[in-house]
């Protein structure tokens, strides 16, 4: 179904390849859609404290961004699809190390090296590979429809799966089983997921047809992509105080939500941004790729300030149903964009180096909003969320609004 899907979302023009890594990035995008709603909620099951879901957010960032940058170093010396195999299994056997242990340090050694996902967007190792063959997959005037709709298959995917949250309460309210018996199958079935993700990923082109496309570190573009990567950096700190996990315990906390209802929020806050990815290629090819970046993000980020001082839960998931129409618009126009400022050798070291201080930014962040919350300041870390986001925007767009494209 999903492959059936991504045959359909692919636009006209690019490879049989882009089929698969869309498909494959849906199927990741589902389980780390309610691994983001149930951590916190089975990090609370464990015994473990509130403190402890903003630590294992940030070693699983952490580990992403060391890895990613392994890749920008010197990933291209090697086939890109036995790297994406690679990070397959390691999917795989994350799932099972999680669905297993109980402790706090062995999980955490296991959010470092793993792929285990705390955010809405995708921060592993995936990213950089899949976005390089991507970038090849498709010709310019298609790329940004292609990016759309990568992204925008992986939101639907991501909010059903936060509709299966609801899954291990269920289950354990119709059988023998406990609760924290059923949260551990929902690992079980991440694991396969990994599995899953490693046959279909053998279906890329095979490491000799990757040998005539010639793959270096960044060159003419180094200068430019720095700049990318360390405003990137500011947006993603600031994304790391409300990533997903939070976000639900932000929920849970403020407002006594359950967790079948954040499930059910985050499904629909899912189904609205996958709506603004589909029509981020239309709003780009009017108003450009960074007036799209910057000006759908500005109010979103207001929308996100709001409802950190919202008085009543309607009135705060209004607001963040607000932000989620508007704030992943800029997720396939900046990858596009990226794209177009590198020469086509460049773009999957580019891809990298932009991931990786935007990984490592935020993976200091979960551990300090947890802290906030734990501390009772449930509002601050989204207000700063909202401020720190609004002045990346201006800064992106004074920065970059005269820089021309390269459209290879």
């Amino acid at each position: 179904m999903t492959n059936l899907l991504a045959h359909l979302l692919v636009p006209r023009g690019a490879d049989a390849s882009a089929r698969v890594l869309v498909g494959g990035r849906a199927l990741r995008a589902f389980v780390d859609g309610y691994v983001a709603v149930l951590l916190p909620a089975y990090l609370l099951q464990l015994g473990l404290g509130v403190w402890a879901v903003g630590v294992l957010s940030t070693a699983t960032l952490l580990g992403s961004a060391l890895a990613t940058l392994a890749v920008g170093a010197w990933g291209h010396r090697l086939a890109q699809r036995r790297l994406l195999l690679g990070a397959a299994l390691l999917m795989a056997t994350t799932g099972l190390a999680f669905a297993s242990l109980s402790q706090f340090w062995p999980l955490l050694l296991v959010a470092f090296i793993g792929t285990l996902n705390p955010s809405s967007g995708d921060v592993s190792v995936f990213l950089p590979l899949e976005y390089a063959q991507l970038a090849g997959a498709a010709r310019a005037n298609t790329r940004t429809a292609l990016f759309a709709r990568y992204s925008l298959l992986a939101s639907l995917s991501a909010a059903f799966g936060a509709l299966a949250a609801a899954l291990p309460a269920w289950i354990a309210a119709h059988s023998d089983v406990s609760l924290l018996s059923a949260m551990r199958l929902m690992f079980v079935v991440y694991a396969a997921v990994g599995l899953i993700v490693l046959w279909l990923y053998r279906r890329l082109p095979e490491p000799h047809a990757e040998r005539g496309k010639a793959k270096i570190a960044l060159g003419p573009s180094r200068r430019i992509i720095f700049k990318l990567a360390a405003l990137f950096s500011v947006d993603s700190f600031a994304g790391g105080l409300v990533v997903s996990s939070l976000m639900s315990l932000w929920l849970m906390q403020r407002f006594g939500l359950s967790l079948a209802g954040a499930g059910a929020f985050f499904f629909w806050a899912g189904l609205l941004t996958a709506a603004s990815q589909l029509a981020a290629p239309w709003v780009a090819r009017r108003i450009g790729l960074l007036n799209t970046m910057v000006f759908t993000h500005i109010p979103a980020n207001l929308c996100l300030i709001g409802a950190a001082l919202a008085p009543s839960l309607p009135l705060a998931l209004g607001l963040l149903f607000m932000r989620s129409a508007l704030s992943q618009m800029d997720v396939p126009t900046r990858t596009a964009y990226v794209m177009s400022v590198v020469t086509p050798p460049e773009r999957a070291a580019a891809a990298s180096l932009t991931a990786v201080p935007r990984s490592l930014a935020s993976a200091l962040s979960p551990t300090l909003g947890s802290a906030l919350f734990a501390a009772g300041w449930l509002a601050t870390p989204l207000v700063v969320c909202g401020l720190l986001k609004i002045g990346y925007d201006l800064t992106l767009w004074v920065a970059c609004r005269r820089h021309r494209l390269d459209e290879q």
